[in-house]
């Protein structure tokens, strides 16, 4: 490993099963003895880092990142992509994770498509920071595809009466999925078609007529549309960023490697306009 690089613990999760949700959207359960002493449970949008190893590269068993990174050149290291914990069942030891496929583009979702049980998987994590404030007076939980897991942990956070508008945007009706929640939850799927990803859920949440009481919301998907919803609560709408969870998972025409190189500063660029917004 490269001199000063802290060394991570990596968990093994061996894949229990497959299930095609819908024609965009794969679940994959993990289990094996490799997640005994993983832990997840205090947030919604709990998420872990996966190692996809190089195409055509193995590596030496015991699966040995430290060595990897000490042994071999830096295109053979694994590549990392972020996932949301759909579900985490500390009694059958079972962690769910849901990814969204657009066919053989990409690095995780063609994985998740032609993976099997019995398959192994290296991941870090989880982190999180985000769950639904039981005293919150209502909820906004606005994404993508991308934000569908957390969301769908979120709703089945929420206490009992809880009021909560949810606003997903998906590519179409077959990408519709059964959410549960014990909470009094408006659902809205809206359906991109050949709209610009972000441009119908951007419009609704403009349009949306708030409930009374305090809000806490969780925003993200896409960067872009992301940064719109963002400058409306906190300009226009006068939303407290402490009570807001909102985030660019993703940004159109960057891979992922793309992104989290500039998502510290386009993070930046957002404070700082958001802040000569508000003075003014």
């Amino acid at each position: 490993m490269a001199e000063g690089r802290p060394v991570r613990k990596t968990t093994r999760g061996e894949v229990k099963r497959v299930e095609r949700l819908t024609p965009h959207m794969i679940r994959i359960v993990l289990g094996g003895d490799g997640l005994a002493g993983f832990d997840a449970g205090e947030f919604t949008d709990h998420y872990v880092k996966l190692l996809f190893p190089p195409h055509g590269v193995t590596y030496p068993e015991p699966f040995d990142l430290e060595a990897i990174q000490r042994d071999l050149p830096r295109d053979q290291w694994p590549t990392t992509r972020t996932y949301t914990v759909r579900a985490w069942d500390p009694e059958t030891v079972e962690l769910t994770l849901d990814f969204v496929y657009h066919g053989d583009s990409g690095i995780a979702g063609p994985w998740a498509a032609r993976v099997r049980p019995g398959d192994e998987i290296h991941f870090f994590g989880p982190g999180g920071a985000y769950a639904p404030d039981p005293q919150a007076g209502w909820h906004l939980l606005a994404g993508d595809e991308s934000a569908l897991p957390a969301i769908a942990a979120a709703l089945e956070r929420l206490p009992a009466g809880a009021q909560a508008r949810v606003l997903l945007e998906v590519a179409g009706p077959q990408e519709e999925q059964p959410l549960d929640s014990p909470a009094d939850a408006k659902i809205v799927w809206l359906h991109r078609g050949d709209a610009q990803v972000g441009e119908p859920l951007v419009a609704a949440v403009r349009e949306l007529d708030f409930p009374e009481g305090v809000l806490h919301a969780f925003v993200h998907g896409e960067a872009g549309f992301v940064k719109s919803l963002r400058r409306h609560l906190r300009t226009e709408r006068g939303v407290p960023l402490s009570q807001l969870s909102i985030s660019g998972y993703w940004r159109l025409g960057r891979d992922d490697e793309a992104w989290r190189s500039t998502k510290k500063e386009w993070n930046r660029q957002i404070e700082e306009e958001e802040a000569a917004a508000l003075s003014s």
